[in-house]
């Protein structure tokens, strides 16, 4: 009975130890990560992960077109050709060179708010131009639109003119009335008198010679 008893007490004394053991492990830990310290552990290098070469049709689709990047952002779009020789940096030396150049031309300066127009020196005095003067009065009676090419004489001397009229032939004694404008007052060998009825005037025609 005495040595049963005896071996269930060093059991008992090993298992204390052990957790005795633990719990002092328990302790350090704590105190290092209270005080700052914290047990160094190796990272473990990751590899890269391998990426496709993009392929020559997928690179001319994706060129001149903005590239979209994860969270709704998009990626600025990349210049190529003469536009890609472009410098955006101000140089001031040159800017200042620009605004002291003067302007020479003989007309206004358009590019300065100060500039006054040039008004060119009068050579000769002005002359004032002439009023035509408007005739007064009724106009003059339009020609008579009449043509006198021969005469017949009949007997007891009586004479018939031949007028023409435009296309139209008339043949009239004196105190006829020619296209109801027209009056035949006095024929002569050489020339007629025709009245033109509505304007009063009366005028010699002069005989046409074939």
């Amino acid at each position: 009975m005495a040595m049963k008893i005896g071996a269930e007490d060093k059991k008992k004394v090993a298992i204390a130890a052990v957790l005795g053991v633990v719990v002092l492990g328990l302790v350090i830990y704590n105190l290092v990560n209270v005080f700052g310290g914290s047990p160094t552990t190796t990272p473990v290098a990751q590899s890269p992960a391998a990426v496709p070469a993009p392929t020559p049709a997928r690179a001319a689709a994706s060129a001149g077109k903005p590239r979209v990047i994860p969270g709704g952002a998009h990626e600025a779009t990349k210049i190529s050709g003469p536009m890609a020789g472009l410098d955006p940096t101000l140089h001031p030396e040159v800017m200042a060179q620009a605004e002291s150049i003067e302007y020479t031309g003989k007309g206004r300066n358009i590019f300065s708010m100060f500039s006054e127009p040039v008004i060119e020196q009068v050579k000769a005095p002005i002359r004032s131009q002439p009023v035509a003067q408007v005739p007064t009065g009724p106009p003059p009676p339009p020609p008579i639109d009449l043509k006198f090419f021969g005469y017949e004489t009949h007997q007891g001397g009586a004479k018939k003119a031949f007028l023409l009229h435009g296309d139209d032939v008339f043949i009239a004694a004196e105190g006829d009335v020619v296209d109801h404008h027209y009056k035949v007052v006095q024929i002569a060998p050489m020339s007629v008198q025709i009245e033109d009825i509505p304007y009063n005037n009366t005028q010699t025609l002069p005989l046409i010679q074939n």
